[in-house]
């Protein structure tokens, strides 16, 4: 699926929103949900659950949303 996979850049992903402690903790979490969906459905996947879940992110499929927060 992904043949040449390349690194996002965390600013192409976010533009500068949000945190890269968020991102980390979003993919994680996705990922986690990806494989869950894997052992349930018994299906395979060509690529592991954390590059699919940070493509995700990166076409926009799922969004982080924090906390507004007064300073």
């Amino acid at each position: 699926m992904y043949d040449h996979y390349t690194r996002p850049s965390v600013d192409d992903i976010f533009a500068g929103k949000m945190s890269k402690y968020a991102l980390a903790i979003a993919v994680a979490k996705r990922a986690r949900e990806i494989t869950d969906d894997m052992q349930s459905d018994k299906g395979k996947v060509c690529d592991k659950p954390v590059i699919v879940a940070v493509e995700e992110f990166k076409d926009h499929k799922y969004n982080i949303l924090e906390p507004d927060t007064d300073d």
